[in-house]
């Protein structure tokens, strides 16, 4: 990347200044939590498994082999966890410096392409998008696969717009590789080809490059990417016969890409989701800003080849994702940093409409009365805000704490807001987001700790488990996997809870001093599941610890036999 820090935007003050905000809002939080649910917990357990078996080709997840996601992701945190040797700095470092790149990259090519001003002003309006720092500082895939292909935007841009580059080219598709095996959508950079066919056939003598012979080596370099990992482990899978591992290839390879474009099984919304769910709220203020500079964006989009292209892939991007029926509000989180530079270049801060800067000092006052209310309601134990958390393990002084962060949260932007009257709206919505990461990072990660992560069943368990005796776990959870100190078994991720109580009562029976730890629900055959206590709450469910006392009767194997160890 030395070649891409060459313009005058990395000897400004303010790009310093810019820098260094980034890099705290990035770091803060390190070592201060465990994996939280939905998705980190499972990332971290199969890195983790990968260091401890020194295994990286296939990832397993309790022994099991781990068929929704390609490894690249993975593997950063395994080889991050291989060099702090502590999981929980680990597990964030990979997504800290993704976000980090992606902010570099839209600098510098906002300072190519126009100043040191537009790149610096992208990199804020990126930095005050919800969505970016929230996977930025989350242990999701997103983050990486969104470094990724800004990683290819840049280098396609930067030949096709700034060149010939032929470097760049080459990055932009080997990026395009990586990208797939993180997160199989790492191709979209290539859509921008489509606007760049339209410069080429207007005459636009640098983007011809992008269709010149040698340009199709660009393709070729991605398909070198992939084969690094797919070509081993489709020649392991194939000579090993193991139908475990054969399921997991065509799982990953079909499964989880094609079939679940065109026809998922989770996650289905209407076609204008993004348009009316995601973007308006978790790209703000970007939209507003478009919105507001309408006419200015429609000139320069006529004016200026980079805009044109840029804005293109943007809607690409997000009409491709709207096409399927399964959506998740990240997915298109890959074209905000490209908004970001669009939109940076039409708008400028101390230009503002008198009206809209009125809005942000409403917005900004309205949040803090919400938040100084739901923190009133919480420090009082209101029966609703008890209503509203009683699927977690949370205790009387928990939800104080709750309160006394929120009323805290409350003073900050009401501090800010009338503190940078004045100032211009960004400068006061950037400071007052800063400051609240700051402080969720700081005070409100111990603080929700125990409430999202099972340490307390944990810990009932150890207190249960006599010496020498074994754990085993019903619809295993990876924190839980992550949380025990040693060796637990389990009955298989993909069977149902009926084949993971009937193998669960073999294991039982082969051998004395064999517990297990449940969560509340359906009826379990071969074991008096009401019998059993409760050990506490965790991931929304209660846990019981069903012994030898709960066992019923005879259970016949289940057709599928198979149990799974994790730990050591």
């Amino acid at each position: 990347m030395t070649a891409a820090l060459r313009p005058s935007i990395w000897r400004t003050e303010g790009t310093r200044y810019l820098l260094v905000l980034a890099v705290v809002l990035l770091a803060v939080g390190l070592g201060q939590r465990s994996p939280w649910p939905a998705d980190e917990p499972r990332f971290a357990q199969v890195a983790r498994e990968m260091v401890e078996t020194g295994q990286w080709l296939i990832p397993m997840r309790g022994g099991e082999p781990y068929p929704d996601k390609p490894p690249v992701f993975m593997w950063s945190i395994a080889a991050a966890y291989s060099a702090v040797g502590d999981l929980r700095w680990a597990f964030l470092i990979p997504n800290a410096l993704s976000g980090l790149l992606t902010l570099l990259l839209v600098m510098d090519l906002g300072a190519r392409l126009w100043s040191p001003r537009v790149g610096q002003k992208a990199a804020i309006l990126l930095l005050a998008a919800p969505q970016f720092l929230i996977q930025a500082k989350n242990a999701q895939i997103d983050a990486m696969v969104c470094a990724w292909i800004t990683l290819g935007m840049y280098g396609l841009v930067r030949h096709a717009l700034l060149g010939p580059a032929w470097g760049w080219h080459a990055l932009a598709w080997a990026a395009m590789g990586a990208g797939v095996i993180t997160k199989g959508v790492g191709f979209l950079p290539a859509l921008a080809l489509l606007p760049l066919a339209v410069l080429a056939l207007r005459g636009q003598a640098s983007s011809r490059a992008v269709f010149r012979p040698a340009a199709l080596l660009g393709p070729l370099v991605m398909l070198a990417v992939m084969a690094l990992w797919l070509l081993p482990m489709w020649l392991v899978v194939r000579d090993s016969g193991d139908p475990l591992l054969m399921a997991y290839r065509d799982n990953l390879l079909f499964k989880q890409t094609a079939e679940r474009y065109v026809d998922p099984w989770m996650h289905v919304k209407p076609w204008y989701y993004f348009l009316t769910s995601v973007i308006p709220v978790l790209w703000f203020p970007l939209p507003l800003l478009l919105l507001v500079n309408g006419r200015r964006l429609a000139r320069n989009l006529r004016r200026e080849p980079a805009l044109m292209v840029m804005m293109t892939w943007v809607v690409l991007v997000v009409v491709f994702f709207s096409l399927s029926p399964g959506k998740r509000g990240v997915y298109v989180m890959p074209a905000l940093p490209m908004l970001s530079l669009i939109t940076a270049r039409v708008v400028s801060f101390g230009d503002e409409p008198r009206w809209m800067r009125h809005l942000f000092r409403l917005l900004a006052g309205t949040i803090a009365m919400v938040l100084m209310g739901v923190g009133v309601a919480a420090v009082t134990q209101h029966p609703k805000v008890l209503d509203a958390l009683r699927d977690y393990p949370v205790r009387p002084r928990d939800v104080t704490l709750l309160g006394d962060l929120l009323l805290i949260l409350a003073a900050t932007w009401a501090v800010i807001l009338v503190g940078l009257w004045r100032r211009p709206s960004m400068s006061r919505w950037l400071a007052a987001l800063s400051a609240s990461w700051i402080i969720v990072a700081v005070a409100g990660y111990p603080l929700l700790e125990p409430l999202r992560t099972p340490a307390r069943v944990v810990a009932e368990a150890k207190a249960a488990l006599p010496a020498g005796g074994a754990l085993g776990l019903l619809e295993p959870k990876e924190q839980i996997l992550l949380f025990w100190p040693g060796r637990i078994t389990h009955f298989g991720y993909n069977a149902s809870r009926d084949q993971q109580a009937r193998r669960a009562w073999q294991w039982m029976a082969a051998a004395p001093q064999r517990f297990l730890l449940v969560p509340d629900g359906d009826e379990l055959p071969c074991f008096d599941l009401p019998a059993a206590p409760i050990l506490g709450t965790a991931h929304r469910r209660q846990w019981r610890w069903l012994s030898r006392d709960q066992m019923t009767g005879q259970c016949p194997l289940p057709e599928t036999p198979g149990t799974f160890v994790s730990g050591g």
